[in-house]
């Protein structure tokens, strides 16, 4: 038998609705509960004993706890009498230092003035006493103390108690380390030929040709001497974000935005093998200089560690939190250096370096140093291997940092993207020298005619195995090639410190 339901008005469906809304939002739950004196009392006592346990009962020098009382309770004591003092303390004139009270200085109703006149003869000399003391030195002072140890002394530096306070020596002025001079370099060579953003580059070993790869999904290989287009490479069906040559085989290495890393064989210009794994684009990509393995890294937060001939995933290196943009292996550990940190090559992390307050987007290792340098829009940082020591800040910037490259005579190469206010792009290369971290140049060049201003962004750079040639790969579609003036003129720097 189904039970009826009480039918109620409408009326009373919403008081009640409207009685359960004020209950609930209407009452002060966050009111605070009222104070128990009881346990505030209690509260006060635990205080008192844990923080000021020590001086809670000060001695007592007198017996008579009962004058003691009365005078605490009247400190300047308005009667006449003359009572004997207690120290508490806290009495309102403590004592100079080495100095005893006496009968006119005793702390008591009220000090007599021969006793503060005589603490106050007793007392050191205040500063202001001494300057109103000080006197000018006369000419024979001058001369009879003339080569004394006090007149190689900065003004207002005295010698306390026969002992020279450390605090007081003048230290001396910081000086800044003086740069290496380094020939400056200029534009020689402009090569045009891709139809997107240039976004990578590479140098074989023998320093015979240089691959790029581009925004036009394709991959072209040229002349390093002449400059010339010798092959182009089809393959990708996106951007291709990185190009490595091997040293050991005659085989290239490209990755994309299609997700792909390929293998190509030179000797037929053909794909060989491709290596299946990363989950969104594929930003970078770097071969190891002594053991046959790839490492990739990609918008997935992950670095892949690949085995060249087998294709197989050796490691996934896991950790990051967002997408890895550059990723560096060095022989010696050996080690894998990705946007984040250090590891090595077994796949355990090493060392995470959490200094750059922003995304670090290039890394370069020194050819000949163990150390390596990371970019980031805050500054450029100089580490050493294999901990991640940090060795010093390079500042100067305020742009993003897309590559890195040093060569062996200590110039770090920073090539910047530089957001303007109208979101243009006005890409520069800022030169440094690696020891002293002294910015020695900086070189703008103008973009290709029929391109926009907003096209000068410099994607990568490359110094040749010469290191006589630096090329960058550029958003106006062009490869520009550098060299150093050899007409320059060796001068000496002047440097202000900051």
């Amino acid at each position: 038998m189904v039970e009826e339901v009480q039918k109620h008005s409408v009326h009373t469906l919403v008081f009640r609705s409207l009685k359960r809304t004020h209950d609930m939002f209407v009452a002060d739950h966050a009111k605070s509960i009222a104070m128990d004196d009881k346990s505030h009392k209690l509260k006060m006592d635990a205080k008192l004993r844990a923080d000021y346990f020590a001086v809670l009962h000060m001695p007592v020098i007198k017996e008579g706890k009962d004058k003691a009382l009365h005078n605490a309770t009247d400190p300047y004591g308005h009667d006449g009498q003359n009572s004997d003092y207690v120290i508490t303390g806290t009495h309102p004139y403590p004592s100079g230092p080495g100095i005893a009270l006496t009968a006119e200085t005793q702390i008591q109703k009220m000090p007599s003035d021969i006793g503060v006149q005589s603490l106050a003869l007793a007392l050191p000399p205040s500063q202001s006493r001494q300057e109103a003391s000080r006197v000018a030195p006369s000419v024979s002072d001058i001369l009879r103390h003339a080569g004394n140890a006090e007149r190689s002394q900065p003004p207002g530096l005295s010698m306390a108690g026969g002992t020279k306070s450390s605090s007081l020596i003048a230290k001396k002025a910081p000086t800044m380390p003086k740069p290496q001079w380094h020939p400056p370099w200029k534009l020689y060579r402009v090569i045009s030929g891709h139809l997107g953003w240039v976004r990578s580059i590479a140098v074989e070993p023998g320093n015979q040709w240089f691959v790029t790869g581009s925004a036009d999904r394709t991959i072209k290989i040229w002349d390093l001497a002449s400059g010339k287009l010798k092959l182009s490479l089809t393959g990708h069906i996106s951007t291709v974000r990185g190009v490595a040559v091997s040293s050991r085989s005659p085989y290239l290495f490209s990755c994309g935005e299609d997700k792909q890393v390929k293998c190509w064989d030179l000797e037929y210009n053909k794909v060989i093998r491709h290596y299946h794994g990363h989950l969104s684009a594929v930003y970078d990509i770097d071969l190891h200089p002594t053991i046959d393995v790839l490492v990739t890294c990609s918008r997935d937060s992950t670095a892949r560690v690949w085995d060249v001939r087998t294709k197989a995933n050796v490691h996934t290196l896991s950790g990051h939190t967002n997408t890895v943009a550059t990723v560096r292996c060095q022989s010696a550990e050996p080690q894998i250096i990705t946007g984040k940190g250090l590891c090595n090559i077994l796949g355990k992390p090493g060392v995470t370096l959490t200094n750059h307050k922003k995304s670090v987007r290039a890394l370069a290792l020194h050819p000949r140093l163990y150390t390596f340098a990371s970019g980031s829009p805050d500054n450029i940082k100089q580490w050493k291997f294999p901990d991640g020591s940090f060795i010093q800040n390079l500042s100067g910037h305020n742009a993003i940092i897309n590559t890195l490259a040093i060569n062996s005579d200590g110039v770090l190469v920073v090539s910047t993207f530089l957001f303007l206010f109208i979101l243009a792009d006005n890409g520069t290369i800022h030169l440094w020298d690696w020891r002293t971290g002294y910015n020695y140049q900086k070189i703008h060049a103008a973009v290709q005619p029929g391109s926009l201003d907003s096209e000068s962004g410099i994607f990568a750079c490359v110094f040749d195995h010469s290191e006589s040639r630096l090329i960058t790969a550029e958003a106006d579609k062009t490869i520009k090639v550098y060299k150093e003036d050899d007409t320059a003129v060796r001068f000496n720097f002047l440097i202000k410190p900051s």
